[in-house]
């Protein structure tokens, strides 16, 4: 099945490109699977402090020589069992990223002589000059199974992409592919862009990758990969992004916590192809949920932290307001499929606990690559078109008889603001099955000037009820459509 077929960069190393990496995969793929070699036993039980006391040494950055690009190395431990191959490819070639121990020191650590001197890397983060100067800010992150996270200027690090997901929120357990091993290509100079090769590995399949990471206002990673099966899988999540979410406003805060939220993404955003944008908003809920959302080529869909209100989190140490939006941009037509949301009940902000992804109808048989290719918008911005009104805040309580629900939703921006106090709007709500809906209003809110929807329904006893809803005018869509699964 092809998904999307793109050809290599004109300006890629002839010696070496993404052909190499893709052969490598499909070799891989006609092999047995063998496990990645762990790391010894002593790093892998070491405390998250003991960690943080290994530190990379920024003069032993690679290209630190001249650039705008310079990479620096992490160290096996704790969380990362295993250690990755690294290589740069340059006008001289590819040649191998040796690790050694005096790239490193490790604090008050006592273990450094026990350091094989072959370990190898975890991972890597690129560096890049956001501002004029000679300050290297972390851009991108590559660590831990097939992971990576990025941001744009002035941002911080919150939610990560994966190169894959598989049977993610399955009876059957998940899978989780790795990158292997990369190939890191050389800038010029003044080149505001990078290019960078992933293998990818595991037991139902491989991979053959090309990320070219362009730092900015908007980070933008260009995502290439084509896929090679080992066995059938049931599910294979194209372009996926795994996310947090604690709490927010339209639940109470868990006992104790003293923020008001707690999340790196506050919704799910969708464009389809009809041109339609839906907005779920994210939540923590008591069992695991699973939702899906019919597409036929879809223009985008991504985990977005709207509220950018520094009120709304209170935390100066992780900054949640700070945290970046990921909105994925399909190269090509993707056909029919579903995007499919886990939400996964946490207790912990350490937990990543929301899962997003690109699920195709239909898979490509064992021995047939599966190509994608897509572009993943690391921003500040609101993906949604300007003309669009957006939710903004939502919240549940009880309704006026016990067994009712209320639901409140604001919605603002776009051509809401300049309507007239007395304008006719109007809402297209719909309950799902067993629901039904008794009361709504719309007025005018006159403190954000946009407007408040407002309605209650009586929800069916011990089942989650599909609400969607949206405003308008005449004929006329406003806004973007709101999408909620109530729990019992």
């Amino acid at each position: 099945m092809l998904l999307c077929l793109i050809s290599a960069s004109a300006d890629a190393d002839p010696r070496f490109g993404f052909d190499d990496v893709s052969e490598l995969a499909r070799k891989l793929a006609s092999d047995a699977y063998r496990s990645p070699q762990p790391v010894p036993e002593f790093l892998k039980s070491i405390s998250y402090d003991d960690y943080r006391d290994i530190r990379f040494d920024p003069k032993q950055s690679l290209w630190r020589d001249r650039g705008n690009f310079q990479v620096q190395f992490i160290h096996p431990g704790l969380y990362y069992g295993h250690s990755v191959r690294i290589n740069s490819i340059d006008e001289d070639g590819v040649r191998a990223v040796n690790f050694s121990r005096n790239q490193f020191s490790y604090g008050r650590n006592k273990f450094a002589d026990k350091i094989p001197s072959d370990l190898g890397f975890a991972g890597f983060r690129l560096t890049f000059p956001f501002t004029a100067g000679t300050e290297f800010n972390h851009v991108i992150v590559f660590a831990g199974a097939s992971y990576y996270r990025a941001v744009a200027k002035g941002q911080v690090f919150g939610l990560s992409a994966r190169g894959l997901a598989i049977d993610t929120g399955l009876p059957t357990g998940e899978e989780f592919p790795f990158f292997k091993e990369f190939w890191l290509e050389r800038p010029a100079r003044d080149s505001r862009e990078m290019r960078l090769y992933a293998l990818l590995d595991s037991p139902s399949l491989t991979g053959a990758y090309s990320f070219v990471v362009q730092p900015g206002e908007r980070t933008v990673v260009n995502v290439r990969a084509r896929l090679f099966s080992r066995r059938d899988v049931k599910e294979i999540g194209v372009a996926p992004l795994t996310s947090m979410f604690l709490h927010g406003e339209e639940k109470p805060r868990l006992a104790g916590d003293w923020r008001p939220e707690v999340h790196d993404s506050d919704g799910l955003l969708i464009h389809s192809n009809s041109g339609e944008w839906i907005w779920r908003p994210l939540g923590n809920p008591e069992k695991l949920r699973v939702s899906y959302f019919e597409l036929d080529g879809p223009r985008g869909f991504g985990l977005v932290q709207r509220d950018r209100r520094y009120q709304s989190y209170e935390d100066l140490e992780t900054r949640p307001e700070l945290r970046p939006t990921a909105w994925i941009m399909p190269v090509g037509n993707w056909g029919k499929g579903y995007v499919k949301l886990v939400e996964i009940p946490s207790q912990k902000e350490t937990n990543d606990n929301i899962v997003v992804y690109w699920l195709p109808k239909n898979f490509p048989q064992v021995g047939q690559p599966l190509d994608i290719a897509y572009q993943i918008h690391f921003q500040n911005q609101d993906p949604v078109d300007a003309a669009f009104g957006r939710v903004t805040a939502m919240r549940i309580g009880i309704g006026d008889k016990e067994e009712w629900k209320r639901i409140v939703i604001d919605f603002e921006r776009g051509k809401l603001k300049s309507l007239p106090d007395t304008a006719p709007l109007k809402a297209a709500i719909a309950v799902g099955q067993d629901g039904q809906l008794v009361q709504q209003t719309v007025i005018r809110n006159d403190v954000t000037r946009g407007w408040r929807l407002s309605f209650q329904v009586k929800p069916p006893k011990g089942k989650s009820l599909e609400l969607r809803a949206f405003l308008q005018y005449d004929k006329n869509i406003l806004t973007e459509t709101w999408s909620y699964q109530l729990e019992p």
